[in-house]
């Protein structure tokens, strides 16, 4: 049985990223998993009034179970105009699709946006498989993004050991053949906790701590001047902030030279044509140095309610901090 995203209450990605990329400010696309990441994304946008991108991979979907996410997506919705967000601007998204069949069971579930990662791909098959997903989802009125250019990092089912940037002279080739509404590409971002290689950063004298390497931004600009005003998508922009590292480090757990994009880069992108900033391994830092901190603290405790409850206040938290303080997407959902 199909189901319409419409019928779920969401929105597609068209109005959204226009408005951004106009106003200068980037949409949030945060991943979730599970009830309490969603909780926190729901309350944190409504909160700010930003508009939200739900995000699931398809790790996620095989996790959650793809019917029980169609409802959890509905529910979300419901659960924002209880919050008093009268109509919510909440879009339910595929994050790197890699076959036209997943994305079509998306489309068929609900989905009011699909990802379809072809980047692996020689250009010319990465052309026709975006092409083949973009004329099946624009039947339905949803919104694809494609990818060019490879990022590095392991996230979920996502691996490449090293990245390519996107090259400037195929993105109008590119979109013009594929017919895609938004384009991932490569700049420096990667996937995960561990995004660089120590010898690939340079260290702190003060802090020891690693310094990673600059985003590409003569990159990005050489694509905003083939493509102006068309919507442009980061992937892999966790900062890894260094206090939940700290956290967990100091509670049992071990994540040495964890490092991630430094916000203040993704402040300048968010002002750019970049309107989805995709934000994935520092919620799931936030949880788990909550979780660990409780454990530490409480070790008598097993109610799982107890240790949950800290950790989606610390997501939430986090959600806003994005939202607000390197998105600016906050205030423009009214």
């Amino acid at each position: 049985m199909k189901v319409s995203y419409k019928d779920l209450g969401l929105v597609n990605t068209r109005a959204m990223f226009a408005k951004a990329v106009k106003g200068g400010y980037a949409i949030p696309a945060f991943n979730f998993n599970n009830m309490e990441q969603l909780q926190a994304i729901i309350q944190a946008a409504v909160e700010t009034k930003s508009p939200v991108i739900l995000q699931v991979s398809k790790g996620a979907r095989n996790y959650a179970n793809q019917t029980l996410l169609r409802y959890m997506a509905q529910g979300a919705v419901e659960y924002a105009k209880e919050l008093g967000w009268k109509k919510p601007q909440i879009v339910l998204h595929l994050d790197h699709g890699d076959s036209y069949e997943l994305c079509k069971s998306c489309v068929d579930f609900g989905f009011s946006s699909v990802m379809i990662d072809g980047s692996s791909l020689p250009y010319e098959e990465n052309i026709a498989l975006t092409k083949k997903v973009v004329k099946y989802a624009h039947k339905y009125d949803v919104t694809v993004e494609a990818e060019l250019g490879v990022l590095a990092g392991v996230e979920d089912e996502v691996a490449s050991e090293e990245s390519h940037y996107t090259k400037p002279e195929e993105v109008i080739d590119f979109v013009k053949k594929t017919g895609c509404d938004s384009l991932a590409i490569s700049i420096g971002t990667s996937h995960g906790a561990y995004k660089f290689k120590p010898e690939q950063c340079t260290r702190d004298p003060q802090t020891g701590r690693l310094v990673p390497p600059p985003l590409a931004f003569d990159v990005l600009k050489a694509i905003e001047k083939k493509l102006p005003g068309f919507p442009i998508v980061l992937h892999g922009s966790s900062s890894v902030p260094q206090e939940y590292v700290d956290i967990i480090n100091s509670n049992g757990g071990n994540l040495p030279d964890a490092v991630g994009i430094p916000e203040e880069q993704l402040r300048k992108a968010a002002k750019s044509a970049v309107c989805k900033i995709n934000i994935d391994s520092d919620s799931r830092l936030a949880m788990t140095a909550a979780i660990r901190k409780y454990f530490n603290e409480h070790p008598e405790q097993f109610d799982p309610r107890q240790y949950l409850k800290p950790a989606r206040e610390e997501m939430k938290k986090m959600y806003i901090h994005k939202i607000v303080n390197v998105l600016g997407s906050n205030g423009k959902a009214r």
